[in-house]
């Protein structure tokens, strides 16, 4: 039985507003692939962490609220997506409480961990996945995996695959903020260039592709190795 660290993207959850019908498909997915697998879901705060954000800077407050109020925007993003999950224990709050609810359950979802500066909840994701000694790192977001420049621009190329070791000169050029929106943040790519989880990147949107993933068939993503 492998152990799968997800860390789902609030932009899937929440892009403008609650996105229910990607809910229901991606808990039907977890559901079923959780016979076989345990799985530990880390969720991002999205577009509600976003308004938050907002807010609290508009008011020239301490960098710390924001980071405050985005925290706790992946907690009410986690409690949603355990709610289609048909999971009702209480969110893990330390890497000691995630161990317990997995052993227990099988299925844990949590939001960010405590309150560490300079840190999202990618970055707890890896975290967490460093600490079970996970199998598998999967990190589902908005777009088709790590580009070579903005996905936005014209002749952006995907990186189809990336070592540790470049992946994470690339995430150390970003500057972090709160609320910040890149594929996996520094803290993430450092802690996973370290234990070397065999790590995915690909658009959550395309639930087919993930389950490619899974599966172990040809995927549209990158994925990052040693």
């Amino acid at each position: 039985m492998a152990t799968l660290v997800i860390s789902l993207g609030g932009s899937l959850i929440v892009p403008k507003e609650i996105d229910t019908v990607f809910l229901k498909n991606f808990s039907a997915i977890i559901k079923k692939i959780s016979k076989e697998n345990k799985i530990v879901i880390v969720t991002g705060g999205g577009a509600t962490a976003r308004r938050y954000i907002v807010s609290v800077r508009k008011k020239n407050l301490h960098e710390k609220f924001s980071s405050l109020v985005g925290i706790e925007s992946t907690k009410l993003n986690a409690a949603l997506v355990a709610a289609y999950l048909s999971r009702f224990h209480i969110l893990p709050d330390s890497l000691e409480e995630v161990e317990k609810e997995l052993k227990d359950h099988g299925v844990v979802v949590c939001g960010a961990l405590g309150f560490t500066p300079n840190m999202t909840s990618d970055g707890d994701a890896a975290q967490i996945a460093a600490y079970l000694e996970a199998d598998i790192f999967i990190n589902l977001t908005n777009v088709d995996g790590l580009y070579d420049k903005n996905p936005r621009e014209r002749g952006a190329r995907l990186i189809k695959k990336i070592s540790f070791k470049n992946f994470k000169k690339i995430a150390d050029k970003i500057k972090y903020s709160a609320g910040q929106h890149f594929v996996l943040d520094q803290v993430a790519a450092g802690i996973l260039s370290k234990v070397k989880i065999k790590t995915f990147i690909i658009n959550g949107r395309n639930l087919k592709n993930f389950m490619n993933v899974l599966k172990g068939k040809v995927f549209i993503g990158t994925m990052i190795y040693d």
